[in-house]
């Protein structure tokens, strides 16, 4: 029979202590996004007024009635949807191979090839704005959104690489040589074995890549006009609009990035080890 466990005072101050570290961090990061959505669902009017209700007594659709139905933002919101879904599958088909070639192969000049794929994180889009659409001019990429998955893509891409490399340094190798034994090519052994196991990995490489497209504002607004995604977009407005636009703005930005989260969730508790 097991014995119930007794905790010292020491032990309970110290978990106490990490609770409360947690208990704070958590209400550092949910503050904001709270006071961003109690703005977007208050009337236009309660922006300006003093003081401010912290609570939610008085919700109205008025101010996202307002910024939805504004000029340009539905087909920015596709835009961005469309970028972000392109950037996650351009970037897992490249990504993810390189990842798992880094996790099982040695070759000359692979310490190397990581290290470089650190050093181009060091490189600002801001140098590359003028290059980038010089060149995206030439190419016939310009205000297309190709051309912004492309960007996005290259952004990504050396997280992708990174995440799913430590992913399949997890995934014992033992099992696809066991599968090769009984007749799987390696190809089949990776798509079969390797790549279900790997899946918890690559949502939280998905996660990345979608954070990284869907807030990306600098290289979408200097290398679109009429194609712009919503970030974009609501920064090309920011000077003109009203504050309440803004807040709305942000809740909208903000949503679908958490709603994503929301529904690959059981992959990443899968990696945690939760159930």
């Amino acid at each position: 029979m097991k014995l119930p466990t007794r905790f010292s005072p020491r032990t309970a101050w110290s978990r106490g202590l990490l609770y409360g570290t947690a208990m704070l961090f958590a209400l550092w990061v949910l503050t904001p996004l709270y006071l961003i959505v109690l703005a977007a669902f208050s009337r236009r009017q309660a922006i300006y007024e003093y003081p401010k209700s912290l609570l939610p007594f008085n919700l109205s659709a008025d101010t996202m009635t307002f910024f939805v139905t504004s000029t340009g933002v539905w087909s920015s919101v596709n835009h961005s949807v469309i970028v972000a879904c392109a950037t996650i599958v351009l970037g897992l088909l490249l990504g993810a191979p390189a990842g798992y070639a880094l996790a099982r192969f040695q070759f000359r000049g692979r310490d190397l090839f990581q290290i470089a794929l650190l050093v181009t994180k060091m490189f600002p889009v801001a140098i590359l704005s003028i290059p980038l659409a010089v060149s995206f001019i030439q190419w016939g990429l310009y205000d297309t959104l190709f051309g912004v998955v492309l960007i996005h893509t290259a952004m990504a891409l050396p997280f992708v690489v990174l995440v799913t490399r430590s992913v399949f340094f997890g995934v014992p190798q033992e099992l696809e040589e066991a599968a090769m034994t009984l007749g799987c090519t390696r190809l089949q052994a990776f798509w079969r074995v390797a790549l279900p196991l790997a899946l918890p990995g690559l949502a939280a490489a998905a996660i990345f890549t979608f954070m990284i497209s869907w807030n990306e504002v600098f290289a979408a607004t200097i290398l679109t006009v009429q194609n712009r995604t919503l970030p974009a977009q609501v920064l090309t407005q920011l000077n003109d609009s009203p504050i309440y636009y803004r807040y709305a703005g942000g809740f909208f930005m903000i949503a679908p990035a958490l709603v994503f989260i929301f529904i690959i969730r059981r992959y990443l508790l899968n990696l945690w080890g939760a159930q």
